[in-house]
């Protein structure tokens, strides 16, 4: 049996591979539930530090199984309560990212479309591979990217996010970065080299503060300027009073490395 998602553990970073390229690892049901399940685990997983998500093959995600979601339209309501039901799990994955502890770096290449460039919007971070195309294409085929726009109206201005929408028109890595949807381009022959060097360099700082920074990072997006203030004073005095904080502080004043009890 095909492990559809690949776990690879390289210290504090643990390396996720969506598994089924002849799909182009598709998110079928199957698929949905294997990163529901394994976003679960790495959520009370204390080891790990970044997290690395990418596909195997020739792309990244294309996005839902079009032939799964034909079939459902055999059932006698055409497919309907399947249809939100699959959207609502989807979603729930896509929510499962921001709110695990660890940072998320995706690592794509060949293609990322319609949900598959959602997964990469719904990641804290992206590397890219030159030539990578990303695109919410699904209104080339009657169906409008309603749920990936969430994911990517989060991440690009509104007039972008919405000429991706209507067009179907694909962009590459290049332009994908200067619209804020990935970090970096590196050559294709360098993106796992260079995705993990980005996951160490995270790694490395204090794990606790990372984590309260993340959590911090989501929850102070949606609130207007003075509760957004409000709410990260309180996160920066609680992490003021830590231990490491004060080592940390320390060490800088005194130009020496820290004496963390826990990274």
């Amino acid at each position: 049996m095909t492990e559809l998602i690949q776990r690879e553990s390289l210290g504090p970073v643990t390396r996720l591979t969506l598994n089924m390229p002849q799909s182009l690892n598709a998110l079928s049901d199957a698929m949905l539930a294997a990163l529901s399940d394994t976003f679960a685990t790495l959520a009370e997983d204390r080891t790990t530090r970044v997290v690395i998500l990418r596909g195997a093959g020739k792309a990244f995600c294309a996005g839902h199984d079009l032939k799964e979601m034909q079939a459902a339209r055999q059932a006698p309501d055409k497919g309907a309560a399947y249809f939100l039901d699959l959207f609502t799990r989807c979603g729930a994955v896509m929510q499962a990212i921001p709110a695990l502890p660890q940072p998320v770096i995706a690592e794509v290449h060949g293609i990322a479309t319609a949900a598959g460039c959602q997964l990469v919007a719904s990641c804290d971070m992206a590397v890219a591979a030159e030539g990578t195309r990303l695109g919410v294409n699904g209104v080339n085929i009657g169906l409008f990217c309603s749920t990936p726009m969430v994911a990517l109206s989060r991440n690009v201005p509104a007039k972008v996010a919405f000429e991706m929408l209507t067009t179907g028109e694909f962009i590459d890595a290049t332009r994908a970065r200067e619209v804020g949807l990935v970090n970096r381009v590196v050559p294709h022959a360098d993106l796992s080299e260079a995705t993990l060097a980005l996951a160490q360099t995270v790694a490395a700082k204090l794990s606790a503060a990372v984590k309260i920074g993340k959590r911090a990072f989501y929850d102070q997006i949606g609130l207007d300027l003075a509760d957004a203030y409000a709410h990260t004073a309180a996160v920066m005095q609680e992490n003021m009073l830590w231990r490491d904080t004060a080592e940390g502080i320390q060490a800088f004043i005194e130009k020496r490395a820290p004496d963390w009890a826990e990274r």
